[in-house]
């Protein structure tokens, strides 16, 4: 009998990942051993959604599948993130740890980072939706009978910021924006579906606009994003 591959999952809590891991959790080679998200240390929120830690915590649970945190300050230096990183997958290969997996979907150069970032430490990168069509990621999670909230938008898509994902969503969005977001355009918060025991009760809260520099050109205007605060 073959044995499992012991893996982490790299878990941001919204749909690309929740669809990855069901698919994952669905293919008998893989043991999930943890969800592994960023949390940023100064807000107690995960790392770019801006989803409260309490959400996290319940979602997990709800899941089934046990956390596993990396605390990180709120503008990390790119050696200090890396550094980070590096020291927690090492103790994580040492818990017999093999591969690490992940929710992307076509970002050469962030898969190609990942993969590189964790040949160094001896792990393999495993995407499960690696390629595949948008349009046909997002139907599946619909139909699969997800639900998730869209927490983050950039700039000129506010009006999406507190939506639910459906069909009707998909059918507003302005042309050229990729209906997962890809590009970055959004982010989301998953609630409920086939891998969660219960539902993740939530408010709607507070929207709030925010900017963040170019940690590359300074010169560069901020990028601007929306936020929505789901409250527990």
């Amino acid at each position: 009998m073959m044995s499992k591959k012991i893996s982490l999952f790299n878990w941001s809590g919204g749909k690309d990942s929740c669809l990855a891991l069901h698919h994952i959790l669905a293919d008998d080679g893989f043991e999930v051993r943890y969800l592994l998200t960023t949390v940023n240390e100064a807000f107690n929120r995960v790392s770019m959604h801006g989803v409260r830690e309490e959400l996290l915590l319940k979602q997990t649970e709800s899941i089934g599948i046990p956390l596993y945190q990396i605390r990180l300050p709120e503008s990390p230096k790119m050696e200090d993130y890396e550094n980070s990183m590096h020291g927690h997958l090492t103790r994580l290969k040492k818990e017999g740890i093999t591969h690490s997996v992940f929710g992307d979907i076509f970002l050469e150069d962030l898969k190609n980072y990942r993969e590189t970032k964790l040949e160094e430490i001896g792990l393999k990168a495993v995407f499960p939706i690696w390629k595949q069509d948008t349009k046909a990621i997002i139907r599946e999670f619909i139909s699969l009978g997800y639900k998730t909230v869209i927490v983050c938008t950039q700039e000129g898509l506010e009006e999406f910021c507190g939506r639910v994902i459906d069909e009707h969503f998909i059918n507003d969005l302005p042309p050229g924006i990729d209906p997962c977001g890809e590009n970055g355009e959004f982010h989301t918060f998953v609630f409920d579906g086939p891998i969660f025991k219960t539902p993740v009760p939530f408010t709607l809260g507070e929207k709030v606009y925010k900017t963040f520099p170019s940690p590359v050109d300074t010169s560069e205007k901020p990028a601007g994003y929306w936020y929505i605060d789901l409250l527990p």
